[in-house]
């Protein structure tokens, strides 16, 4: 039996449960199945994005699900080329739209494409869709801490979380003090290491050792001890249930260094670098 999801308070009084369901690639019909499958196994915040092209197969999940809306999390994101101020507006009605939903519970910035330079406005056009209740919370994505002391210097209002990329290979240990430091969450996007060779890792199969639990299954604890959400993907029941099974065991903070310690200057899965990559 799974334990149940503590969930995590963020700066604008709500709260995210401590793991999330990735979708990324989950489309049609076999894609509503997987996140119906999901739900049933106890997740409760599933992650989406306008560019994933499934905010319908979402909607659909949703509606197909036991579980009564207003106890799911629903994120999406808005994409890099509608940053300016009326594109950004349409773009999350449409999200809406394409899930049939009222509501978002997290809308977040993909990326802050600092070269365009419209990422303020985009900002600006979420905390708007918030105050209209088209989203419950507002927060971005593989942003620096430079472009979010940017938004809240511009608008006075701070993301409630920021999802970027976070595995023991590339453990982002500065930018998860940053976030703690000024009240934003930390979101973990391919926590596994997508592609990795990281459950593999010897040093991560002597610890699961010991709790009689995956490689997968202590990453995930990691996370959750480090306080960041991670957002796992996971094609069978099987996997999906084990994924959330990391609530009944605790890691050591020697387990927890030695897990930190595997990081390396080549361990980030992609060479997108915030500072510059264009997202569209």
């Amino acid at each position: 039996m799974t334990e149940r999801i503590p969930e995590i308070e963020l700066n604008d009084g709500l709260k995210v449960p401590a793991i999330g369901f990735g979708t990324y690639r989950l489309k049609g019909e076999a894609g509503v199945k997987s996140l119906t499958t999901a739900i049933d196994a106890g997740y409760r915040l599933l992650d989406s994005a306008f560019n994933y092209e499934n905010e319908g197969t979402i909607g659909e999940a949703v509606r197909q699900s036991s579980v009564p809306r207003d106890q799911l999390f629903i994120t999406s994101k808005l994409p890099g080329r509608h940053h300016a101020y009326d594109k950004a507006v349409a773009t999350i009605q449409e999200s809406l739209y394409r899930a049939r939903l009222d509501y978002y519970d997290f809308y977040l910035i993909h990326w802050p494409n600092p070269n365009v330079n419209l990422y303020v406005e985009a900002w600006q056009a979420m905390i708007e869709a918030k105050k209209q209740g088209l989203i419950r919370s507002i927060g971005v994505c593989n942003f620096l801490p430079e472009h979010i002391e940017r938004l809240i210097k511009e608008t006075g209002v701070a993301p409630s979380m920021n999802q970027i990329e976070l595995h023991p290979l590339f453990n982002q240990e500065e930018q998860r003090r940053w976030h703690k430091e000024h009240g934003i969450v930390t979101e973990s996007w391919s926590p596994l290491g997508r592609g990795s060779s990281i459950l593999e890792n010897d040093k991560l199969a002597e610890i699961a050792g010991r709790y009689n639990k995956s490689i997968s299954q202590v990453i995930l604890r990691w996370h959750v001890q480090l306080g960041a959400v991670p957002i796992p993907k996971a094609g069978s029941v099987e996997h999906q249930r084990d994924n959330l099974n990391v609530f009944d065991f605790a890691l050591t903070e020697a387990e927890m260094e030695t897990i930190s310690g595997l990081t390396s200057a080549s361990g980030r899965i992609a060479d997108q670098d915030p500072a510059t990559y264009e997202e569209f």
